[in-house]
């Protein structure tokens, strides 16, 4: 969870079993992916005009959907692409 101007640690839900010690140990360090990773967003065109077709076709305001890709490595290791390449409108009911 992000909460501007600082971060928040996040928990678990509870169970009767654990996996791990869940005491704290050592220093806090920060969790987001652009924290060490340089992020870059690749959207396909066709992707980004069937998603605007259906917005235009849409005649609600607001409506779901999904748009769904891959996130990867970069060879060098400094950043992660996220590649869009489908949508889906997803279903009404």
């Amino acid at each position: 969870r992000f909460v501007p101007k600082r971060m928040v640690p996040f928990s678990f839900p509870l169970s009767k079993c654990a996996l791990w010690d869940p005491v704290p140990m050592g220093d806090v360090i920060g969790a987001h992916i652009t924290y060490y990773r340089n992020p870059r967003l690749a959207l396909l065109e066709k992707t980004l005009r069937l998603a605007y077709r259906h917005a235009k076709q849409n005649e609600k305001k607001s409506f779901s959907c999904f748009l769904l890709g891959t996130l990867a490595v970069d060879e060098d290791g400094e950043g992660v692409t996220l590649t869009i390449d489908r949508f889906d409108p997803g279903r009404e009911v």
